[in-house]
């Protein structure tokens, strides 16, 4: 059996980010009626773990924020895997082809979307836009 290469400090702060997200993911929609948190999936490393011990800080890859009144996915959060080069986290609205990759920021605390952080309040606004959007405006002159 290979082993996986141990964690570097980096590879641990960024999974470390990457539990936070989740755990903003998990508080946004335990205070709501429309939102649910869902796991999709595990970390392979995780799933074939065997009989070596797991030291990543957490074990959910992907998680979705849905509506629970029709199980749509509305909010897709997935990271990367121990083995990808380049770690990333993706945020991506289920109905837009937009999306946000996040990277650990340079001081090793928090994500960042380039250079701008990626904190709750970015999230939570994210999200909450997703839940709850903004009607369009009545046309001028429209019947």
């Amino acid at each position: 059996m290979v082993d996986a290469a141990p964690l570097t400090d980096r590879d641990r702060a960024f999974y470390a980010a990457w539990s936070e997200l989740l755990s903003w993911a998990r508080s946004f929609a335990e205070g709501r009626d429309d939102a649910a948190y869902v796991k999709i999936a595990d970390f392979p490393d995780y799933i074939y773990r065997m009989e070596r011990p797991y030291d990543l800080p957490v074990i959910v890859m992907s998680a979705s924020l849905t509506r629970p009144a029709d199980r749509q996915p509305v909010l897709l959060l997935n990271a990367s895997p121990r083995h990808a080069v380049f770690k990333e986290i993706v945020v991506h609205p289920f109905d837009s082809h937009v999306h946000r990759r996040l990277t650990l920021a340079e001081d090793g605390e928090g994500l960042v979307e380039g250079r701008r952080r990626f904190d709750r309040q970015r999230f939570e606004a994210l999200a909450a836009s997703l839940f709850d959007p903004v009607p369009d405006p009545p046309v001028a002159g429209g019947a």
